[in-house]
């Protein structure tokens, strides 16, 4: 598999924007970085990015080719140097086997950033529809504690998705993921295993309304 095909396989657009320090935001759009944006028109998706404003699209390599000024081949390589990914050089010679590089610690730091920045979008995500789900239906009814969690959390979890993450320095940055990033993990965790435990409440009362199912 040569270059192109390796990178664009393992790294999607909006993973290798986030790497570079681009900070996108929940809906997938960005500030244009190659032109004076100052309200984000970009949309990153999956494999592709479009800007609404200066019409520059592509694919992930032709996001890093502009992003770092270079040609397509160039930031195929950056971006398996970057990323860590193998690929077969075409050369006459065999293929030598390459120690797989180290990742920098500013791509390093990157990564944890985009991770952390994901994990609180999932759990801004989760406050909104527990406060709407577990709202309590009358005045006098006992609140759930995942609704009084929501009231409590999400104005501060927006705080850090809106105030640090997507404007704030990277000093501010760097101070919470040395505080808090052993927490975010553990936030993670229980983000899934919510999902799990609401995903296995569900399953019975499918099968009961799809009788058909259970007979199969």
């Amino acid at each position: 598999m040569n270059v192109f095909e390796a990178v664009k396989q393992s790294v999607t657009t909006r993973q290798a924007a986030e790497a570079y320090g681009i900070r996108v935001n929940r809906n997938g759009m960005v500030c244009c970085p190659f032109h004076q944006d100052k309200h984000p028109s970009m949309k990153i998706y999956d494999r592709r990015f479009h800007c609404f404003g200066c019409q520059a699209d592509g694919d992930v390599i032709d996001f890093t080719a502009k992003l770092f000024d270079m040609n397509s081949k160039g930031a195929a390589v950056k971006l398996a140097a970057d990323f860590g990914i193998p690929y077969e050089e075409r050369t006459h010679d065999p293929p030598q086997p390459k120690p797989k590089p180290k990742i920098s610690a500013e791509l390093q730091f990157r990564k944890t950033e985009s991770y952390c920045y994901r994990v609180l979008c999932d759990y801004l995500r989760m406050l909104e529809k527990w406060q709407t789900d577990f709202a309590p239906g009358t005045s006098d009814e006992e609140w759930h504690p995942l609704f009084v969690e929501a009231l409590q959390r999400k104005n501060y979890v927006e705080y850090l998705l809106d105030d640090v993450f997507l404007t704030g320095s990277v000093e501010d940055k760097a101070e919470f993921i040395r505080l808090h990033g052993k927490d975010v993990t553990r936030l993670e965790k229980r983000i899934r295993e919510f999902a799990a435990s609401r995903a296995d409440a569900d399953r019975p009362a499918l099968c009961a309304a799809n009788p058909s199912q259970q007979d199969r």
